[in-house]
């Protein structure tokens, strides 16, 4: 797993500075005081006034920021060196409190082990792809969790990430067979015209994620899915007046993103 650790990192690494750069991300908007949140998110996650939360694969804050601007007491955590410190310099120039830590994330409960547990764990949009052990990935989750605190994540749904940008057509296994090599390409975003270094990512089906939930020992609230999507998933999608992409009304309905929460239940 280090050979494909290292593989991503050195991709991540080299992202950072085009995405923090990008129009998709937006970082001057957002320092003007625009929410890097969605919709979905904060309607579900709910309060967070004086809550401690902790994101996981905060990537360089944004989101990590816009929940500290809503009261939260956070920490994001990330492995990408250069991610945790765009992170920091984002929190001095906004003067929110924010902690970030540099840690791979199965292995954050070694890097985190003085900061104590917290009401909120939250992850969203493009994580468990990097993830070759989900279940472990649950467990870090819960292991942060106070009882009666909950895991919140919304994800790209696993049956669409199979799919090739024409939306058809087979690209991916559903099931977990391993590791996929993706050879050197351009980032998702807006930006120069640079590729980035190869990755690895790995598929989990619905059933595996709602599997590692029961053996982390967390109890399921809610599972939603959604038939649109916060960005362009595949070509020919529009955006409606809500801000959200969706399929043309010829096309039938596919599930694009999911959300759940899982509470960590007290003690009787």
């Amino acid at each position: 797993m280090d050979k494909y650790r290292a593989a991503n990192l050195k991709s991540w690494n080299a992202r950072v500075p085009v995405h923090a750069a990008s129009r998709f991300y937006d970082v001057e908007g957002f320092l003007r005081g625009r929410s890097a949140l969605l919709p979905i998110e904060r309607r579900e996650v709910g309060p967070v006034k004086g809550k401690r939360l902790l994101h996981l694969q905060c990537h360089f804050g944004m989101d990590t920021l816009s929940w500290a601007r809503l009261g939260a007491r956070v920490t994001g955590a990330d492995f990408s060196g250069r991610a945790i410190a765009r992170a920091r310099e984002l929190a001095e120039k906004t003067g929110l409190r924010a902690d970030f830590v540099l840690s791979d994330v199965l292995r954050l409960p070694r890097a985190l082990k003085a900061k104590g547990k917290f009401d909120i764990v939250f992850a969203s949009y493009g994580v468990l792809c990097w993830i070759p052990d989900i279940k472990r990935w649950m467990r870090v989750a819960a292991h942060f969790l106070k009882p009666g605190g909950f895991l919140y994540l919304a994800e790209s749904h696993p049956f669409t990430n199979i799919l090739a940008m024409d939306g058809r057509t087979q690209e991916l296994p559903y099931f977990n067979e391993g590791p996929t090599y993706f050879p050197p390409e351009y980032t998702y975003t807006d930006g120069p015209e640079k590729a980035m270094p190869p990755t690895y990512e790995w598929c989990h089906p619905m059933s595996d994620i709602l599997g590692a939930v029961k053996t982390a020992g967390l109890r399921l609230d809610f599972l939603h899915e959604f038939p649109y999507c916060a960005w362009e998933r595949f070509k020919g999608m529009k955006k409606g007046r809500d801000g959200f992409y969706r399929l043309p009304a010829s096309r039938k309905s596919l599930p694009l993103l999911f959300s759940l929460k899982a509470v960590k239940e007290k003690p009787r």
